[in-house]
C-alpha cells in the first residue's frame, strides 16, 4: 500500500502580533540526555528562533539556504527559511527568489506542485537547484517555488482548504526548509497513476494543469538525504527556555553517527509508523497520530479528559487558561520505547500582550484534533534527532525520532 505524506506545519496559528509588556511561565520540560548546542563543524548550520522577516512570528525557527543555478556560480542565499521537521522539501517564495532556476518538465510541459498544509496550500512550479546549507551541499535538487501567478491554480488544489501560502503575509517566512523523517514530500502514492494518486504534482502546458504521476527521483526531496555525506538525518539543538525571550540561537547538525559531533549518545530511539506518527498518552486518552513538528509554534492537542482549557477569543487558535496549567504526557514509539514529557500552557493573549517584542515562548499551546502535535516548545532544551527513512543511523534504520 502506498502512503501519502503532506506537510503538517501549523503556519496559521504562528502569525500573532505581539504588543508591549512583560511576564511568562516555565515549561517544566526536561531532556532525557545531557543537552548541548554544537556551534562549529562543517556539518553545522546556525538557526534562530525569532520574529522572522515580518517581525511578528511567534516561536518561528529560521535558517539560511543557498540555491544556485545547477553547475554554476550564480547563487542566492535566502535567509528566514522556516525549519520544519513536520514536512519535507525546500519551498521558496517567488517574490524573494532573484536567480532564474531551470524549470522541471514532464513530456515537454513545466511541472507544478500543490502541497496542503494545516492552514492552507502551497502552489507553484518545481525548479532545480544546487543547494548549500551550512557547508553541506547537494546537487540538482528539485525545489518548490511558491507562486500563485505561474499557472492557473487548479480547483482540486485551491479546494484543499485554507488560503494560499504563496505570499510573505500568509507564510510569515521567505520559505520552508522541510527536514522531516522522509526522503520525498509525497512518496510512492504520487508515483502511480489512478485513484491512489493524491494529485499533488501537475503538468502545466498552456491548455491548463493536469495531475501526473511523479517518479520519486523527481519529487521535491528532503535536501539532507541528497547531501554527499552526513545524509542519514540531523539533530535540531536548542537551549532551554525559562521564560519569554526575544531570540534564541541554536544549531542544525547534519548526520547521525557520522561525525564526532553527531553521536546518538544516550538518546532514546522512538520509531514511527508509515506516516511518521507515534503515540501520546495524555489524560487517559491515547493519541496514535502524534508527531514532533518544529514548524508548529506551540503544543497543539485536544481538550479531552480533565484539561478543559479555554480557547482564546482574540488570538484564536491558542489556549487562554485563567492561569498557567501544568501537564504531563507519555510518548511511545512503535518500538515500545516510552518517556514522559512535562509541559505547561499559559494564557496566549497575556503572553502576547505582556512581553513586548519577545518571540520565544515555552508555554504556548492551542487546540488540535486527532493527534498530539509536539511543536517547537518541545524542542527547547533538547537535542532532537531526525532519522530519515531507509537510511541507517547509529545502527537503526529510519524513520525515527530520538531524544
Amino acid at each position: 500500500m502506498t502512503e501519502f505524506r503532506v506537510g503538517i506545519v501549523a503556519l496559521a496559528s504562528a502569525l500573532s502580533l505581539m504588543a508591549v509588556g512583560c511576564g511568562g511561565g516555565s515549561s517544566g520540560s526536561s531532556s532525557t540526555q545531557p543537552q548541548t548546542v554544537t556551534t562549529s563543524g562543517q556539518n553545522v548550520a546556525s538557526v534562530a528562533v525569532n520574529g522572522g522577516p515580518t517581525g511578528n512570528y511567534v516561536n518561528g525557527i529560521f535558517t539560511s539556504v543557498t540555491v544556485c543555478v545547477p553547475s554554476s556560480s550564480t547563487c542566492q542565499t535566502i535567509p528566514n527559511m522556516l525549519v520544519d521537521t513536520g514536512s519535507v522539501g525546500i519551498r521558496i517564495l517567488s517574490s524573494v527568489l532573484t536567480v532564474a532556476l531551470p524549470a522541471q518538465t514532464s513530456s515537454g510541459g513545466p511541472v507544478a506542485e500543490c502541497l496542503p498544509f494545516v492552514s492552507g496550500f502551497a502552489w507553484g512550479p518545481v525548479d532545480t537547484a544546487d543547494v548549500e546549507i551550512g557547508e553541506e551541499k547537494a546537487s540538482a535538487v528539485p525545489v518548490h517555488v511558491l507562486n500563485d501567478l505561474a499557472f492557473a491554480i487548479p480547483t482540486a488544489c485551491s479546494s484543499m482548504g485554507g488560503p494560499s501560502l504563496d505570499t510573505l503575509e500568509q507564510l510569515g517566512a521567505y520559505g520552508i526548509l522541510g527536514v522531516g523523517l522522509f526522503a520525498q514530500d509525497c512518496g510512492g502514492a504520487c508515483a502511480v497513476t489512478g485513484g491512489e494518486n493524491p494529485g499533488l504534482y501537475y503538468q502545466c502546458p498552456s491548455s491548463g494543469c493536469v495531475v501526473i504521476a511523479q517518479a520519486l527521483a523527481q519529487q521535491v526531496p528532503n535536501p539532507v538525504a541528497m547531501f554527499a555525506s552526513d545524509n542519514n538525518g540531523l539533530i535540531l539543538e536548542l537551549p532551554a527556555v525559562n521564560g519569554p525571550e526575544a531570540t534564541l540561537p541554536g544549531s542544525l547538525v547534519f548526520g547521525i553517527g557520522t561525525e564526532s559531533n553527531n553521536a546518538l549518545g544516550s538518546a532514546t530511539v522512538y520509531t514511527v509508523d508509515d506516516v511518521g506518527n507515534f503515540t501520546t498518552n495524555f489524560e487517559n486518552q491515547s493519541y496514535t497520530a502524534s508527531f514532533l513538528d518544529s514548524g508548529s509554534n506551540g503544543y497543539f492537542f485536544p481538550t479531552a479528559g480533565t484539561s478543559g482549557l479555554a480557547e482564546c477569543t482574540v488570538d484564536t487558535g491558542f489556549y487562554c487558561p485563567a492561569s498557567t496549567e501544568n501537564f504531563s504526557a507519555t510518548n511511545q514509539g512503535a518500538n515500545g520505547a516510552t518517556s514522559s514529557a512535562s509541559f505547561s500552557v499559559a494564557n496566549a493573549e497575556s503572553l502576547f500582550t505582556n512581553n513586548g517584542n519577545d518571540a520565544v515562548f515555552n508555554d504556548l499551546g492551542g487546540p488540535g484534533s486527532g493527534g498530539f502535535d509536539w511543536g517547537l516548545p518541545f524542542f527547547f532544551g533538547r537535542n532532537v534527532f531526525v532519522a530519515i527513512e531507509g537510511k541507517s543511523a547509529a545502527g537503526t534504520t529510519g524513520p525515527y525520532w530520538a531524544f
